[in-house]
């Protein structure tokens, strides 16, 4: 990794209700959103993503299922994973203060140029994630889950490395 990579980790959840928890390292922690119809390579797609708590790094490498009676309870695994640099501004850290992330991503699923923009109004938890019209972009992109039965079957029951999720 070079001098200004980070990692990112896009995991499935199936809690109550299916989505994926996008997570950016930034100042010793994951920043974290969850995207209900997880993110797009279709530019033309703007996904919802709601900010949650911070996550430790640990959280990173995390797949499992949430045993019943914790918060977000179900099966967790990583649907994608790589590294990220900032492409517009100063450092992630500010860029998130200011409200806009323009980065480049380098997973096995997510490549090239994203948005990530706080909407306006009362919530300042929404924001977009946005795919740039670039050579990594794919007209019609749907999402295929990464958790098959065969992978369910393998998971354990574990307690995640934090309290949130």
């Amino acid at each position: 990794m070079g001098d200004n990579e980070l990692r990112f980790v896009v995991q499935e959840h199936h809690s109550k209700n299916l989505h994926y928890d996008f997570r950016l390292e930034m100042g010793g922690v994951l920043k974290s959103w969850a995207i209900p119809k997880g993110p797009s390579l279709d530019p033309s797609h703007k996904r919802l993503a709601i900010m949650v708590d911070d996550h430790p790094l640990e959280y990173m490498n995390y797949e499992g299922i949430i045993p019943d009676g914790m918060y977000g309870s179900g099966a967790v695994v990583t649907w994608d994973k790589g590294i990220y640099r900032l492409i517009q501004g100063e450092s992630p850290e500010k860029e998130l203060a200011n409200g806009k992330l323009i980065i480049e991503m380098d997973g096995n699923i997510l490549k090239g140029g994203f948005s990530l923009l706080r909407m306006k109004g009362k919530n300042p938890n929404n924001w977009l994630l946005i795919k740039k019209n670039d050579s990594f972009s794919i007209k019609g992109w749907k999402i295929n889950r990464a958790l098959t039965e065969e992978k369910k079957a393998l998971l354990k029951i574990k307690t995640p490395p934090c309290n949130a999720h």
